[in-house]
């Protein structure tokens, strides 16, 4: 098994062996202080049952795998081939992970046989891990938590569906279509024309992907019909922070996954309450989650009398629906009504502005420049595990940026860059404040300028 010892490079025998090194990306030393904290010590704990002392190639080591896949979020890159990629082509990358000069870089293969081969739960841990370390710095209450979905489009076609019962291809399921309403010998554009013509609904029970057979036909975001898994996160609404991710087939609606994700983060919540922060206090809430903020999507009688039924306080955004009729629906009446008293209060107005600032924004971190607008791993439990880490760092980048003001190496090289556009601006401004006293007193005249 690959362990910490086996990064620890051992000096050449000769002082010409002896090569400079590069002092590496400011960002990625500091991510590393953040992990030497026993990050590495803890991943081969976890893993040590899938692999083997003896037999088998050289693996690659937990602490370093995860790192990997960290990288992805931290690097904006989609796919497990890229990471690959940019690791071999950079310095700064090989410092980070351990990886000398002399040595090769992991290639896609074994990055993903082993995803493939540590399983979710332990992906979770890691996750949790890295929850322990946002609770000792302060930054997770859980008394207050928002949540919210995203579809991601999985790595599966629709053209290449075929029927549950039969096998058959949606092309053959159209010729046979057509043969029933007498088209003999039609070809692709006729089938086409038909195709269009008639009314359609693409049913989940009666079509799959051959190749990812838990992806679901649903509508994107941006108004195609294509096979995509849901993500859901539940966020501390205090600091922003992500305490529980699910992953659920992409026609799922929202109504019907909220009570799983709040479960979970009550869960993460709970197992957070003993840990101390830096200055020995306990900054977790002692009462879990007390309170749920979601849009509009998450409201039904359902969802607000089984939050309540958990002793939870709903601020849940509610549609226009007109009159409802609450004959026989007491509890529901009562749910919805108290819901409804809390939105329209100050504070339920406040928690719904926060939602763009700590859940909306998380999105866009995660999924927009962290390089996962788009799936390259099929099975829900492949893509669940991609999401954790995804979710752990995104989490370790909320830290960096408490305590060194930049979440990514991007963010890092931009202030880098202010900070260095400001000085000159200072400098500039005190040497035209110095000509400017020079003439004065001299009384020298305005410099002319031809243009």
């Amino acid at each position: 098994m690959g362990t910490r010892k086996s990064r620890e490079r051992q000096e050449d025998l000769w002082y010409g062996g002896e090569l400079p090194t590069a002092p590496g990306h400011p960002f990625y030393k500091r991510l590393n202080e953040v992990l030497d904290t026993g990050f590495d010590e803890f991943c081969e704990s976890e893993c040590s049952r899938f692999y083997h002392n003896k037999l088998g190639r050289p693996s690659l080591p937990p602490g370093q795998y995860f790192r990997l896949m960290m990288i992805g979020f931290f690097e904006g890159l989609d796919s497990e081939r890229g990471i690959a990629w940019r690791v071999a082509d950079s310095l700064t990358l090989r410092q980070f992970l351990g990886i000398g000069l002399d040595e090769r870089t992991p290639d896609h293969v074994t990055i993903s046989r082993t995803r493939r081969l540590i399983e979710a739960e332990t992906h979770h841990t890691v996750f949790s891990w890295v929850l322990e370390r946002l609770a000792q710095a302060g930054l997770i209450k859980g008394q207050t938590i928002g949540v919210d979905s995203t579809t991601l489009e999985a790595n599966a076609a629709m053209k290449s569906i075929v029927r549950r019962d039969t096998g058959e291809s949606y092309t053959a399921y159209l010729k046979r279509l057509a043969e029933a309403e007498g088209l003999e010998n039609a070809d692709a554009e006729a089938l086409r024309r038909m195709d269009r013509k008639r009314s359609k609904r693409m049913c989940n029970e009666d079509w799959k992907s051959p190749a990812d057979d838990e992806a679901e036909i649903t509508r994107l975001k941006d108004g195609r019909t294509g096979l995509a898994y849901k993500a859901e996160n539940a966020v501390d609404m205090d600091s922003g922070a992500i305490v529980a991710v699910t992953t659920h087939g992409g026609a799922e609606a929202d109504t019907a996954t909220i009570q799983e994700t709040v479960v979970e983060a009550g869960i993460a919540v709970a197992e957070l309450i003993a840990v101390q922060s830096e200055d020995g206090s306990s900054p977790v809430h002692e009462g879990g989650v007390q309170e749920v903020v979601a849009d509009k999507g998450y409201h039904s009688n359902e969802v607000l009398v089984g939050l309540a039924e958990c002793a939870v306080r709903t601020y849940v955004a509610e549609p226009k629906r007109g009159e409802r009729n609450w004959k026989g629906k007491p509890e529901a009446k009562v749910a919805v009504y108290g819901n409804r008293r809390r939105i329209q209060g100050n504070r339920g107005k406040q928690l719904q502005r926060q939602r763009g600032e700590r859940i909306e924004r998380n999105f866009a971190h995660q999924f927009d420049t962290g390089g996962m607008d788009r799936l390259w791993v099929r099975g829900r439990q492949n893509v669940h595990k991609k999401l954790l880490i995804q979710a752990a760092a995104c989490n370790l980048a909320l830290l960096m940026r408490l305590r060194h003001g930049s979440g990514k190496p991007k963010a890092a090289h931009d202030r880098l860059a202010g900070l260095i556009f400001a000085f000159l601006i200072l400098v500039a401004a005190r040497e035209l404040s110095c000509f400017t006293a020079i003439r004065s007193r001299w009384r020298l005249p305005a410099a002319r300028v031809d243009c």
